[in-house]
């Protein structure tokens, strides 16, 4: 006769042979027969709650400086024995962190209270019933001071889900040693660089990831354009600035001014690049700035920043956002303390840290005039700029199959050709709404 084990509500069968008993569970199990002799409550083999308040717990991506742990140390303190909180890291790539979470949420794991949530992920969490609604008493609390586009990641279906904690946006970056004033336009950087020669490559994220997804959105967004339309349910992708975008990303691949590595390089790759001091221009966010200093301290003396350029003359280019949003787990055995202590962790105070420490852009738009955000974080000014002008990835449950439908259309960037993929990567993204042919 086949063992089964009790997980996630359903019975699994492990194998046909008795399983082994922990020494934990004979311990337990010998209680639960001496409790039970006593007509007293039993309790289960499982790992026994903590003694003294609630412990939460918090699953975030492994944030190096400590700025995420002093967070939840600083509210922990501040909630005097109400509940503490612990930090669960995940990894550094979103992708596996995303794999990770979905896994655990599809089985009603109630391990996880607080969610440190892509900004991508929020129709998706939402629309699968991971995640809980907030509570309208304090919805604005939760999102007072914030950049619009911020509280608008965390919005679903007219719905708040998560209060907004880290941002970022890619920069221009550029050495003022041999670029005396930034490019306007994507137009002017390139002919710029082609100037340069060797020492005028161009760095940015070219491989087929969502890095990729990124850059085509930017650039889009920056033509007029959108991927979806406004109820994120039907394609947009309008043939004019869909084809402007795509002439961009073609010209900058078959330039000389492209580095060699295009096809396969990443936001570090872009970074390491731009530091070994062969280029003149980078797209990235706003980490390569400590990273440089660090690391290649004659490159960052001639660093300089700007806004992302423009692809049409006159107008403003408007980048994705990224960052972190704070959402509570419907598996939470501890609601409305996760609530408490999301909008704890997510406080100005400790946006303040985490800019100081890790040099995170923060999502309330006054602590760009703090001092001491504005000493760690020099380009505050610009960053601000451009998040005002910011643009959302497309909202939608299938999110990242419109995204794998995008990068795979327009990888490798040398092939583009413009006409033709604005038609292709109209079907493409119809298909992955539809979840089709996408293996």
């Amino acid at each position: 006769m086949g063992v089964y084990r009790l997980r996630a509500g359903r019975f699994f069968q492990v194998n046909k042979w008795p399983a082994r008993i922990s020494s934990r569970c004979s311990i337990a199990l010998l209680r639960l027969l001496f409790l039970l002799s006593l007509g007293l409550p039993a309790w289960s083999c499982r790992n026994p709650e903590p003694v003294g308040p609630p412990h939460l717990t918090w699953y975030v991506f492994d944030e190096p400086s400590g700025a995420f742990r002093e967070a939840a140390r600083r509210c922990t303190e501040f909630a005097k024995d109400r509940y503490r909180i612990d930090v669960v890291s995940l990894p550094a790539d979103a992708d596996q962190q995303r794999e990770q979470l979905t896994r655990r949420l599809a089985a009603g794991d109630e391990s996880i209270d607080i969610i440190g949530m892509d900004v991508i992920w929020t129709a998706e969490f939402a629309e699968a019933g991971w995640i809980r609604e907030w509570p309208m008493r304090s919805t604005r609390r939760a999102s007072a001071g914030r950049f619009p586009i911020t509280v608008q990641t965390a919005t679903y279906k007219n719905v708040f889900w998560a209060t907004p904690f880290t941002t970022n946006v890619q920069l221009l970056w550029y050495r003022t040693d041999r670029v005396p004033t930034p490019p306007d336009t994507w137009d002017e950087m390139i002919d710029s660089a082609e100037k340069l020669g060797r020492n005028g490559r161009i760095q940015v994220q070219g491989e087929r990831y969502e890095g990729l997804t990124v850059l085509f959105v930017s650039l889009l967004a920056s033509a007029g354009g959108t991927v979806l339309d406004a109820g994120g349910q039907q394609v947009s992708l309008e043939p004019e600035p869909t084809r402007k975008a795509l002439q961009v990303m073609k010209r900058l691949a078959t330039s000389p001014a492209a580095d060699p590595g295009l096809s396969t390089s990443r936001e570090d790759q872009a970074r390491l690049a731009f530091e070994t001091g062969n280029s003149a221009f980078m797209l990235n966010y706003t980490f390569v700035w400590p990273s440089a200093r660090q690391n290649a301290p004659d490159v960052a003396a001639n660093m300089g920043w700007a806004r992302w350029p423009a692809v049409l003359p006159g107008r403003p280019s408007r980048v994705t956002v990224g960052g972190i949003d704070l959402a509570v787990s419907t598996y939470s055995r501890y609601p409305e303390l996760a609530f408490n202590a999301a909008e704890c962790l997510a406080s100005r105070d400790n946006q303040r840290i985490a800019a100081q420490r890790g040099g995170l852009p923060p999502t309330v738009s006054a602590l760009y005039n703090d001092p001491a955000v504005r000493r760690r974080l020099p380009f505050a000014d610009v960053l601000r700029a451009a998040l005002n002008d910011a643009v959302e990835r497309p909202q939608t449950p299938l999110y990242a199959d419109v995204s794998l439908a995008i990068s795979r259309t327009l990888h490798p960037m040398r092939d583009i050709e413009p006409d033709r993929d604005t038609t292709r990567l109209r079907k493409a993204v119809q298909r992955a709404l539809r979840s089709e042919g996408l293996l």
